[in-house]
């Protein structure tokens, strides 16, 4: 039996928490990946802050799905000491959350490098970030991003079997996958499907790596998500909408009501939600 739950990076609506969290409640979505808090990040905020923020969340009904936390988005050259005890902090922050995911990158290469010149630092650098979440009970997600070392699914696979933990999972991105022009489905969707615990939903064109809400590029998300009900796949949607640059939906949906509200993040996120729903309905996820 499988179950899809809506979250969102809420965000990319508004930097205040009070309007992302009053247009989640516009859509039924209980549920936050929380990244940028009041116009911070939320790994930035000391614990006693973070507490005051789960206040306020709990008073509205919300939940974290995960911290989306920035965790493994440096270059794989800086020092790395001071970013292993952000990550301590992270894990406190998840925590106080209670939530059982963080979002995790791994390292940004060089321009130009080749990534397996580089595979050895990463390995040992999430070997620590293993380490220091061991007994947490947190599952530590490592999201595919264009020019870090995971950016390919055979470099996340490498990664799933060279550190063997059994709370390292994926997040599989859609759109940042086709931004590295792999082809998600069947290709990287059937080399990764035995690791996948979270879900990106954004979509993006080969043509231009431009951002298109899920369905309206080259991502295959319908044929993923119908992949994963079938699997049996209980976890969370997250929507990610990253279409501040994108123009030409009234194009694409004439008929949509959407195409009257107000330019900015709210409509933004209503045209990715009303883009994923469009999707399941077609499913009948």
């Amino acid at each position: 039996m499988s179950r899809f739950i809506l979250s969102a990076f809420a965000d990319e609506i508004d930097p205040s928490l009070k309007t992302q969290m009053d247009v989640l409640d516009e859509h039924g979505i209980r549920y936050i990946e929380m990244r940028g808090v009041n116009g911070k990040n939320l790994t930035q905020y000391s614990l006693d802050e973070v507490k005051s923020i789960k206040k306020h969340l709990d008073e509205r009904g919300f939940k974290l799905s995960a911290v989306g936390s920035p965790i493994g988005k440096i270059m794989i050259t800086d020092e790395f000491d001071s970013h292993l005890e952000l990550f301590k902090h992270t894990i406190e922050i998840a925590k106080i959350m209670e939530t059982e995911y963080i979002r995790m990158f791994s390292f940004f290469i060089p321009k130009g490098e080749d990534p397996l010149r580089f595979r050895d630092e990463v390995m040992n650098r999430w070997q620590k970030f293993i380490k220091a979440a061991e007994g947490t009970g947190l599952i530590l997600l490592h999201e595919n991003e264009k020019d870090i070392y995971g950016d390919t699914p055979e470099r996340c696979l490498d990664l799933i079997e060279t550190l063997n933990c059994d709370y390292l999972k994926l997040v599989f991105d859609p759109a940042n996958f086709v931004q590295c022009d792999v082809t998600t489905y069947p290709d990287a969707y059937e080399m990764l499907k035995d690791h996948i615990a979270y879900m990106h939903i954004k979509d993006a064109l080969f043509k231009n790596h431009q951002v298109v809400p899920a369905g309206h590029g080259d991502g295959h998300v319908k044929e993923i998500l119908t992949a994963l009900k079938a699997r049996g796949y209980e976890g969370f949607l997250s929507l990610e909408p990253h279409l501040a640059n994108f123009v030409g939906y009234a194009d694409l949906e004439p008929n949509s009501p959407l195409n009257l509200m107000e330019e900015g993040g709210p409509k933004q996120f209503a045209i990715a939600k009303e883009a994923l729903l469009k999707i399941m309905d077609e499913i009948g996820g």
